[in-house]
């Protein structure tokens, strides 16, 4: 047990690997980026998660171009080590047990990071509560609340029945709030000490314990239950009153409730900090652009070709200023060398035949209305004279939330317009997105597409995965892209500058 470590960084999501389905997209692949590079920098760190023993869920498509989606079944003892420590917390009304699992990160540098995954899979619970982190992001408001109940509440009392003493807590979004409630707990004055009831909560002291990540840029992203709701589910150890002058008068925002016990916030990139500061006027919150493990997100032609020219690479990420030095001759062999293996799978799982001569566009992250996946469909007959002029094809992958309908549709209606186009455009949809499957695209597509709806990409990090593998970004200027953008040098840009569009402003034709 890394006792050792200090900082506690909370995400209801963490994506290491394929083996271990406790992450559903890009919040979950950075806290498992953020874990790897605090391991590589020894930074002492542990992470806490839900062990989501049924993940987030399994997709295939149907004849129709549907998704359909399967429970993740997967067995943690195959990964992870079962801890002997159990906490408890009351959830309406009830006491439930909860477990932990232990895996560690290992860096080559002699750097770890353990993750401490919640159960309440165990036979001191009923059949209800052991299905509470079964699921990520399942259920209704009900089931999520206990989520967050487990993760925060639970979560730091773990940490504390297991040794750690902690320095800091980093939650990253606001799904881990509720552990700000454990801390005020902890830190109550008795009321013989303040004479007044009001000053029984030490707020002061919980902020300076706390730090906070949002990367959520739209109002209806953020967690919020009805005081009924939490009243029922969570109870009143924290008075009622009290969370409404942290979390919101009618609703508790979780948002809401991090940002008023944090000392430092932030979004994670400048467009997003601006946009956050709007949604939560007020508010003291920096911006910090996320970023990417280089290590894991460059595919092997490339890492070869680092280790010759770039010593140090995978360790010291400004050193790609030297990427210059590299002959174009072994740059186009590495791409072609990616690009061959992603044609490759895409035969082996699809039964499709792509042309190598032809220019790959690749669109792969989360579906839902605002990436606008089929964007690039909206002139069609456009697109088919440029498919007549040049070979083009296209490769996408990415799920839809179960309860997302719109973008379920969506993935229905690119599987629908493939039959449509087929004989002058391919594409291809692979089925069942995860980590080894973006590797392959990031590093084997021609360019990188983005196309969300300005300003809600709070920053996006798959073009940064791309970039690492000399892939062409082509993308709506937000997000990290802002930053990241030379005009026809880094990539191209689609659509007006940031600061010329607005969230109620936005024109899918010009974008298109």
């Amino acid at each position: 047990m890394n006792n050792k470590a200090k900082i506690a960084y909370f995400s209801m999501e963490i994506g290491l690997s394929n083996n271990m389905p406790t992450y559903s997209g890009g919040l979950g692949v950075l806290a498992g980026d953020t874990i790897k590079s605090s391991a590589d920098l020894k930074i002492p760190l542990v992470a806490v998660t839900l062990i989501s023993k049924k993940g987030f869920f399994r997709q295939d498509i149907d004849p129709e171009g549907r998704q359909i989606e399967y429970p993740v079944n997967w067995e943690p003892s195959k990964y992870l080590i079962h801890l002997p420590k159990k906490v408890d917390v009351q959830i309406e009304g009830r006491k439930v047990c909860i477990y932990a699992w232990s895996y560690k990160v290992r860096s080559v540098t002699g750097g770890e990071v353990e993750i401490i995954f919640l159960d309440t899979d165990n036979k001191e619970n009923t059949t209800e509560d052991r299905e509470i982190t079964a699921y990520l992001y399942g259920g209704d408001d009900c089931y999520r609340l206990k989520q967050e109940i487990v993760l925060g509440i639970g979560g730091v009392r773990m940490l504390h029945a297991l040794g750690f003493h902690i320095n800091k807590y980093h939650m990253n979004e606001g799904h881990a709030s509720f552990l700000t409630l454990e801390l005020l707990i902890m830190s109550k004055r008795d009321v013989e000490s303040v004479w007044d009831e009001r000053w029984v909560w030490d707020l002061d002291a919980v902020k300076d314990l706390c730090v906070f990540t949002t990367h959520t840029p739209i109002e209806t992203g953020h967690d919020k239950y009805t005081y009924d709701l939490v009243k029922k589910v969570l109870g009143e150890t924290v008075p009622i009153e009290i969370l409404k002058t942290l979390a919101g008068e009618n609703q508790l925002n979780m948002t809401l409730l991090a940002l008023n016990l944090s000392k430092y916030v932030n979004g994670v990139a400048k467009k997003h900090g601006e946009v956050s500061k709007s949604l939560f006027p007020g508010y003291e919150i920096n911006a910090i652009t996320n970023g990417v493990h280089s290590f894991t997100w460059t595919c092997g032609s490339f890492a070869k070709l680092y280790d010759k020219y770039i010593q140090g690479w995978a360790n010291e990420p400004e050193l790609f200023v030297r990427s210059e030095t590299i002959p174009d001759e072994e740059l186009w062999e590495a791409h072609i060398k990616a690009k061959d293996d992603l044609l490759s799978f895409v035969k082996q799982t699809n039964g499709i035949e792509l042309n190598r001569e032809s220019l790959t566009i690749g669109f792969a992250r989360r579906f839902t209305s605002y990436k606008r996946a089929d964007l690039i469909f909206t002139n069609l007959e456009r697109l088919l004279k440029i498919g007549e002029k040049w070979s083009i094809q296209i490769i996408y992958a990415g799920k839809a939330h179960p309860k997302d309908t719109p973008g379920k549709d969506i993935i229905k209606r690119i599987n629908e317009i493939e039959k449509t186009i087929r004989d002058k455009i391919r594409v291809v949809f692979l089925k069942d997105y995860n980590i080894d499957m973006a590797l392959k695209l990031i590093s084997g597509v021609d360019v990188w597409l983005n196309t969300p709806l300005r300003p809600r990409e709070a920053s996006g990090t798959s073009g940064m995965k791309a970039a690492h593998n000399g892939v062409i970004n082509f993308s709506i200027l937000d997000g990290w892209w802002i930053e990241g953008h030379i005009e026809g040098i880094t990539g191209w840009s689609i659509g007006p500058k940031p600061f010329e569009t607005l969230l109620t402003n936005t024109n899918d034709a010009a974008d298109a």
